[in-house]
């Protein structure tokens, strides 16, 4: 049985042990406190980060794809971000794609024992016919989810990039992929609640990724988002002010 009090999300944090005790504004100023130090860990992994962009944007260059795969709060992240892609930079959807254990149910309901499953995300990546050609992108705050490193062990296997986000020094995720973004957030406000500090820490590696790799592959003029598509009347507004700018 594995000890998980030693990792770094499931410490009790001090500065918040009588949280409860206290007044609203107070509460919420000492989960702010605690959300200040999440900018300051993404930066520390920057150099990791821009590797890793390195690496997608020539992956798509190539034609290959980027898989993200985790499960719980890390998976719905991965999801996220995959599925504002198509929208924000006009690809095709199959271009970034989120797997999280246990599939689409798991969006909104968690599935039990499914991110304790090794195998299950061999599964899943198979059944979207991942390659050699792809980059996968395990998620996981504490670093040691089966399900991820289970999809990571996949990757290896025929030769692809694989990169690892997670929250804890040293994790079991760190040392099995190619590139490891480690942003150490430190505990939670509230016990092991990694969908806070931890989870605001990957969302932003997370949009690095996609975005700084959209950036250096044509999608962006400036810091313009010219291949947004237009499928609402803002974005239809915006897209008829950056024609204005870009002129054409």
């Amino acid at each position: 049985m594995e000890n998980f009090s030693t990792l770094t999300t499931e410490k009790v944090n001090p500065a918040t042990a009588h949280i409860d005790e206290c007044t609203t504004l107070e509460m919420v100023k000492l989960i702010n406190d605690e959300d200040k130090k999440v900018a300051a860990a993404v930066e520390s992994v920057l150099p990791e980060v821009a590797q890793a962009v390195d690496a997608i944007a020539e992956i798509f260059s190539r034609g290959g794809r980027l898989f993200y795969i985790g499960a719980g709060t890390s998976g719905r992240l991965g999801v996220l971000d995959a599925s504002e892609c198509p929208p924000t930079f006009g690809v095709n959807p199959d271009m970034v794609q989120g797997l999280i254990a246990g599939g689409e149910g798991a969006l909104i309901r968690a599935v039990e024992g499914a991110e304790d499953n090794f195998n299950l995300a061999a599964e899943d990546l198979t059944s979207r016919n991942f390659c050699a050609a792809d980059v996968l992108v395990g998620i996981t705050a504490s670093g040691r989810t089966p399900y991820v490193l289970g999809g990571v062990d996949f990757a290896k296997k025929f030769g692809a990039i694989t990169v690892g986000v997670s929250c804890v020094e040293d994790s079991a995720l760190a040392k099995v992929v190619d590139i490891a973004i480690t942003p150490v957030t430190g505990a939670e406000a509230l016990t092991g609640s990694t969908r806070m500090k931890a989870g605001t820490a990957t969302k932003m590696v997370l949009n690095m990724l996609t975005t700084a790799a959209m950036i250096k592959i044509g999608k962006v003029r400036g810091n313009l988002m010219v291949c947004v598509q237009a499928t609402n009347d803002k974005l239809r507004d915006r897209i008829k002010r950056i024609n204005a700018m870009i002129g054409t």
